[in-house]
């Protein structure tokens, strides 16, 4: 039974089944197990051979990990030059105490990190937000519709550097490739302190999406290094409470650093571009002296990580721990070590794997809803009668709702196990209050605080993009389609932004009726192909279920071994959902 039939098996009808019944799914399903890869010995009893207790952790001895099965040891053994080869043991035990210590040792040192460096990228991405209320465009002597343009500029240049960005940090390692981006584009942002007018302004807008673009997937890549593929969605959502906690505090830093307005620099957003550009170099210059290559590369350095101890962070029993937890998790990630470039066949059918697609559709619309009130919550807030200082404080609740939603719903996420169905929140919570934006008539009696109310507790959402791209890597199932896949998930989302951006024009403002009906019509979408994209990936799973059930033991060890399906192709991989 060989690779080059089974993506055949979809269509045919299995026979009975001598292992244990395949479980059925439907697309309403809340609940169940998430394991990448099934055991060869899935619905068959083990031999004594197979079932050493000694041998096997109690948290292994489950379906996911594939390792349960002596052949797995060649069925998924670690590429050449692995940088954890030398640490995997499969037959390695550890305490769940061990595994929780090294976990949160790891949340301190390595997600941390990440949200402090993703807190540089969001101050000098998103702090155009709070120039806004500094009489940016006037000063400039641009309108909304500049302002869109220049947003759109931003957004493609972003999109298309993603894919390149993440190639080269595929090569050179993120650790290496992450501050390189950051001091680059701290120098860009620090000289919007000298715009002149639209053509300066169309070049920064150019040249920071250009050098932002792949940051994101790239940090994905890097932690899903170290943590494993149930453990990544909170650790992301810890990414994206960052990038809101981001507008909280440069809320507060515009508003002191407004104050300085006049001198040399004249506006108070001038004086902004430039110090927030200063911290964010200073952050990339600390990440290059800080950040590992991966779990076993902790030791400094010689011109690189003098900030880590010179014999490394961990022992080589704790790097035993992460290298062979990670692997049981994801025996996929050894199949690429971490200075391996993609080639242009691994590029291809990267880009060409189908069952990725569902996720990059949803990632086109989901935001749209949320993404043009977020934009012109400076402006809006400013028409609605408040002071320039009121507007940037005002700002403040709605990034304090999000950070709480987002959190909570990851949590919940994670509770009931479901990746995809609970994106429906999202779009109900939009709903009534897209449609009370539509049906209020522009003044009323304390019209201003009601419409603020509204529009803060629509960028306050549910927040499920550290899911959904959680659910990318997961389902990925390999390094090289994961490397890409990160990128075409977020140029997808940045192509909804470019969207969003030309939803609300000069000729609807300041509340956008227009802008907000078409916002409904995109929550009506993002319904359907939820429920879509759920019954896709229960269906994939359900046919892969009967299959893998219908073939003895000694089919898959074959299977196996003599197949050239890879990743997320081959009949033992589960997608998550």
């Amino acid at each position: 039974m060989s690779g080059s039939t089974t993506e055949a098996f979809p269509g045919r009808k299995p026979a009975p089944t001598p292992g244990q019944a395949a479980p059925r799914y439907t697309w309403w399903n809340t609940d169940g197990n998430d394991a990448s890869y099934i055991s060869i010995d899935e619905g068959y009893e083990r031999d004594g051979h197979h079932s050493d207790a000694s041998s096997i952790s109690d948290t292994a001895k489950t379906s996911a990990n594939v390792f349960t099965a002596a052949e797995a040891l060649d069925v998924y053994k670690p590429v050449e030059g692995f940088e954890g080869a030398a640490r995997f043991d499969p037959s390695a035990t550890w305490s769940a105490e061990e595994e929780k210590k090294l976990v949160k040792t790891l949340n301190w040192r390595i997600a941390l990190p990440v949200c402090i460096m993703f807190f540089a990228l969001q101050l000098d991405r998103g702090n155009i937000s709070q120039a806004l209320a500094d009489n940016f465009l006037h000063d400039l002597g641009l309108n909304t519709n500049h302002y869109n343009s220049g947003m759109t500029i931003f957004y493609c240049s972003f999109l298309f550097a993603e894919l390149p960005s993440q190639l080269i940090s595929k090569k050179l390692g993120p650790d290496t490739w992450i501050p390189i981006q950051m001091v680059a584009w701290s120098i860009v942002a620090a000289a919007q302190a000298a715009l002149r007018g639209e053509k300066s302004f169309y070049v920064t807008r150019f040249l920071l999406g250009l050098i932002e673009g792949g940051f994101i997937p790239d940090v994905i890549l890097y932690l899903s290094y170290f943590f494993t593929n149930a453990e990544l969605p909170m650790r992301l959502s810890w990414f994206w409470t960052s990038y809101q906690g981001t507008q909280i505090v440069g809320a507060f830093l515009a508003y002191g650093i407004f104050h300085l307005r006049g001198g040399a620099l004249g506006a108070g957003w001038r004086y902004m571009f430039l110090i927030e550009g200063a911290l964010t170099c200073a952050i990339g210059i600390w990440t290059w002296l800080y950040l590992p290559a991966s779990p076993t590369q902790t030791a400094r350095g010689k011109y690189k990580g003098l900030l880590r101890p010179k014999n490394g962070w961990f022992t080589e029993r704790e790097e035993v721990i992460m290298v062979t937890r990670i692997l049981r998790d994801d025996p996929g990630k050894a199949s690429m070590h971490n200075r391996q470039g993609l080639s242009l066949t691994d590029f291809k059918n990267a880009i060409t794997d189908y069952d990725l697609w569902p996720i990059y559709l949803f990632g086109l619309s989901w935001g749209i809803p949320f993404t043009p009130p977020a934009a012109y919550i400076t402006l809006t807030t400013k028409a609605l009668g408040f002071s320039t200082v009121e507007t940037s404080l005002l700002t403040i609740p709605a990034y304090t709702i999000f950070i709480v939603q987002l959190l909570l719903w990851t949590w919940i996420s994670e509770r009931i196990n479901q990746r995809v169905l609970i994106n429906l929140a999202t779009q109900i919570w939009a709903l009534p209050l897209l449609i009370a934006l539509v049906a209020l008539p522009p003044v009323f009696t304390n019209s201003n605080w009601i419409k603020w109310v509204l529009s803060t507790l629509l960028i306050g959402h549910p927040y499920m993009h550290a899911i959904l791209v959680a659910l990318t890597s997961r389902n990925a199932g390999s390094v090289r389609t994961r490397t890409v896949g990160s990128s075409l998930y977020n140029m997808s989302v940045q192509v909804s932004s470019i969207i969003s951006s030309q939803i609300y024009r000069e000729n609807d403002k300041p509340y956008y009726y227009k802008g907000n009906k078409a916002l409904l019509a995109v929550v009506a979408w993002n319904v359907v192909v939820i429920i879509a994209m759920k019954a896709y990936y229960n269906w994939r799973n359900n046919t892969r279920d009967r299959v893998w059930a219908s073939m003895s033991r000694e089919q898959r060890v074959h299977y196996l071994a003599t197949t050239t399906d890879e990743g997320n192709k081959r009949l033992n991989f589960r997608f998550g959902n």
